[in-house]
């Protein structure tokens, strides 16, 4: 469906796309996460105050990897410059690729990437390069919108994610997302002109379309970690786990 979709879609084709479908869109099937797809890692439940701390990485077992990929190959220059956060020299690098429709992808970026920025990536341990894998129109003009917000990207991604059940949920998703828009600095016609890029389209597109032919990713968020593949929303524990094994 995705690669069928005219020059306009991103822009016009908004309020035409099922919310429901949107709020679903964690697989290649379009179908919801818990189908056929691997299913996404469930959020760690936070437990009652423990009488005694316990470390989080000893009370976790070591996720076990789906998989694992050319790392140099994996690191390549694609369409579209990688977006990334952290030291170039980091001994761990963590490729992400994620939807803005996806609310797994959601939840990591909320409860588990703050946590995985202070505990590594400030401190130069990792780095996270982030990845476009839209599965739907709505999706790929979050997109858009954050790489036509240039070095505010991150910051745009941050608020599509905090406020995904506004936009991705609302009856008129264009209004929604020309409203949070405006707040970054678009104007109606930047907006426009942003949603109606068809190479920006294209490119994230290609993206897409490289992370499932050449690294198989089918489902988000999928991570590559050093190269290994781990598939659903990782908590902070389960990620520590994995990346002081590498350290």
């Amino acid at each position: 469906m995705l690669r069928s979709i005219s020059r306009r879609t991103a822009l016009t084709g908004l309020a035409a796309v099922s919310a429901a479908a949107l709020l679903s869109a964690c697989s290649d099937s379009g179908e919801q996460a818990n189908a056929a797809t691997p299913k996404p890692a469930e959020p760690a439940t936070p437990a009652a105050t423990p009488a005694a701390p316990a470390t989080p990485v000893q009370a976790v077992k070591v996720p076990e990897a789906q998989g694992t990929v050319d790392m140099a190959k994996l690191v390549e220059a694609g369409s579209l410059p990688d977006m990334i956060i952290g030291k170039a020299d980091a001994p761990v690098t963590i490729v992400e690729y994620a939807s803005m429709t996806c609310p797994h992808c959601a939840h990591f970026h909320e409860t588990t990437l703050p946590a995985l920025k202070t505990k590594y990536i400030d401190t130069g341990k990792a780095r996270l390069i982030y990845r476009e894998f839209p599965f739907d129109p709505l999706a790929e003009a979050g997109f858009m919108l954050a790489r036509c917000s240039k070095d505010n990207y991150f910051p745009m991604v941050d608020v599509l994610f905090k406020q995904q059940q506004s936009w991705a949920g609302s009856q008129n998703p264009k209004d929604a997302l020309l409203q949070i828009s405006k707040l970054a600095g678009f104007t109606q016609e930047s907006f426009e002109a942003c949603l109606t890029d068809q190479k920006l389209l294209d490119d994230i597109r290609a993206v897409r379309a490289r992370g499932e032919n050449d690294f198989k990713v089918d489902s988000t968020p999928t991570f590559f970690i050093n190269g290994k593949v781990y598939k659903g929303a990782m908590t902070i524990e389960e990620m520590s786990a994995v990346i002081d094994g590498m350290l």
